[in-house]
């Protein structure tokens, strides 16, 4: 299942005006956006990139919005009452997890922090993943921990690959 966003009027008039509010990047992911790419297809393009953030800023410029979700088979859904699946796309935890996952989760997730950021930045941060005792407490911190990958330098060439290698045990 994958999400489809397509432009809103604001975002065809930026399109057209080019008003100098967005970064080339940004410009480069809203010509990409048709409403009919899923945010996995558009992974595919910017693959080196944030493609999470970037979408959000989209969003929230409101330059973009959920068109519909595209199903496994390949069937459009326009946008289904309730709330939208989450692109962060936590996969579906067992009724009994693994608690190697868990442990695999927190190490990877303290180890980038350590490897991309400041050592002291984010040690608060380390602290409160360390000390979470189920999957659902980790997967709080997900956002602040992706946000600081993101912020770091060399993290930011590294987001969506390891954002997918997180996924993976979370």
């Amino acid at each position: 299942m994958g999400v489809v966003f397509t432009k809103t009027p604001m975002g065809l008039a930026e399109m057209t005006n080019r008003s100098g509010e967005l970064s080339p990047r940004m410009r480069r992911v809203l010509i990409l956006i048709d409403g009919r790419r899923t945010v996995d297809e558009l992974r595919d393009l910017v693959s080196a990139d944030d493609l999470t953030h970037t979408l959000g800023t989209l969003e929230e410029l409101a330059l973009i919005e959920v068109k519909g979700i595209r199903r496994e088979n390949g069937a459009d859904q326009t946008v289904p009452d309730g709330p939208m699946p989450s692109i962060t796309a936590f996969r579906e935890l067992p009724q009994t997890p693994d608690p190697r996952d868990l442990d695999k989760a927190r190490n990877f997730m303290i180890n980038t922090l350590k490897s991309f950021c400041s050592l002291y930045g984010p040690i608060s941060l380390m602290s409160q993943i360390n000390s979470a005792a189920t999957h659902e407490e980790l997967r709080a911190h997900f956002p602040s921990w992706y946000r600081m990958i993101v912020d770091s330098r060399s993290g930011r060439r590294r987001a969506e690959e390891l954002r997918n290698d997180l996924l993976q045990v979370l």
